[in-house]
């Protein structure tokens, strides 16, 4: 999963970035709307942190500007502005939700987790795939009930895959949500990732679906 991150206190947001890649997101952070805003257009993620006090451009005409090109990615707004008005301001330009500072990380992340679960249209937190079940909302493996030992790549992919299973994920899909924007990406790393995956739930739950990407299956696996 690749977040973004617009923040301008610079400690605040290399402390949240730090902390989310340590439960395997990728992250990219920008430190102004203008930045921010270009990054939302142009980029895949599976989610928005949002301030909206920001230099340059605030965030509420950042998200409405998202919003209206059709943009659906979850917003999560993180702000000092606690007060009411600036809530439905926030809500009325299309934010998912609303976290005001000062606030724990543990929260931000597990708000994170149930964002990018609903919308990819699961109610339950508990996604299950053949014999592997996916705790989205506290981000664990399991197959046949014992926990997989997963690198940060290999949680990016799986969970991914997971959130979209039985459908095809276009191989560029992939990658965009596996690596954060300024990573020198090797041009088979998906596949290395993808066959340790194989090795570690089966090499029959993932499917290779030729000039397209890959499907997480629970066919081949019954």
């Amino acid at each position: 999963m690749r977040i973004l991150l617009v923040e301008d206190d610079a400690a605040l947001a290399d402390g949240i970035a730090r902390a989310l890649r340590a439960e395997s997101f990728a992250v990219d952070v920008a430190d102004n709307g203008e930045d921010g805003g270009h990054l939302g257009s142009t980029e895949r993620y599976d989610a928005a942190v949002l301030d909206l006090g920001l230099p340059r451009r605030d965030g509420v005409s950042v998200l409405r500007e998202w919003r209206a090109e059709g943009r659906n990615l979850p917003v999560l707004i993180l702000t000092a502005r606690d007060g009411w008005s600036a809530k439905v301001e926030g809500f009325k330009a299309g934010a998912d939700d609303y976290l005001v500072k000062p606030f724990r990380v543990e929260e931000l992340v597990m708000r994170l987790r149930a964002l990018v679960r609903r919308a990819a249209g699961h109610a339950s937190a508990q996604i299950v795939c053949g014999p592997i079940l996916f705790d989205a909302q506290i981000g664990t493996f399991e197959r046949d009930g014992l926990p997989l030992k997963l690198t940060a790549f290999e949680w990016r992919v799986l969970s991914t895959l997971m959130l979209r299973k039985e459908v095809v994920v276009e191989r560029g899909d992939l990658i965009e949500r596996v690596y954060e924007g300024d990573a020198d990406v090797d041009s088979n790393s998906i596949e290395v990732i993808i066959g340790r995956l194989r090795r570690k739930i089966g090499p029959e739950m993932i499917e290779t679906v030729r000039g397209r990407g890959y499907r997480l299956t629970a066919d081949a696996a019954a």
